[in-house]
């Protein structure tokens, strides 16, 4: 019998690997468009943070629109390191439209940052199940958390499965260049 050991060469620190994160589509040309091409594409996150409110609080949004528009600007907060404003960003948006995979992903994100691993861990996986549109960031983020809580085996899967999704994703493919696979042989009583 043959079991297999997987260990992490360098315990992660989750602020170290870093988070990614995932916007959620506005459709239209008006200023909640601009908010998620700043939050996908990047930009002036300041800037796109003021974009995003003056869309919450002057475009005539629909629900799912405005859910997304709270979400974009919560990712915007996080990355200028806000991250009890994101929080709030979040869970406006995910309140509004519980639709949004990516919102879940990106929360989860956050709770990395705020180094609340077991409830990233519930919204990454609610994201994943939603079918998150960048899943590959979900599996990463998802082995942020999981190494984290000492699930060594399960980040490796995971950053493994980012990897398998998305060959280009080179912080997946940093973070599993730490790992050394071992098989051992067992001998059968």
């Amino acid at each position: 019998m043959k079991f297999l050991t997987i260990s992490g060469l360098v315990l992660l620190s989750a602020a170290a690997a870093g988070s990614a994160g995932a916007a959620v589509t506005v459709l239209g040309g008006g200023l909640g468009a601009t908010c998620y091409q700043v939050a996908e594409f990047g930009g002036d996150p300041a800037q796109g943070i003021q974009t995003c409110t003056m869309a919450i609080e002057q475009e005539a949004l629909n629900s799912s629109d405005k859910a997304a528009t709270y979400i974009n600007r919560g990712i915007l907060r996080s990355r200028v390191g806000d991250t009890n404003g994101a929080l709030r960003d979040y869970n406006w948006g995910l309140t509004m439209d519980g639709q949004h995979g990516e919102g879940y992903v990106d929360r989860g994100a956050t709770y990395i940052e705020m180094q609340r691993y077991r409830e990233a861990l519930d919204d990454i996986n609610k994201g994943i199940e939603m079918g998150a549109n960048k899943p590959h960031i979900a599996y990463y983020d998802r082995a942020i958390a999981d190494e984290a809580l000492g699930n060594i085996r399960a980040a490796y899967m995971d950053y493994k499965k980012a990897v398998e999704i998305e060959p280009n994703f080179p912080l997946a493919t940093e973070q599993l260049s730490r790992f050394k696979v071992v098989r051992k042989e067992s001998s059968s009583q």
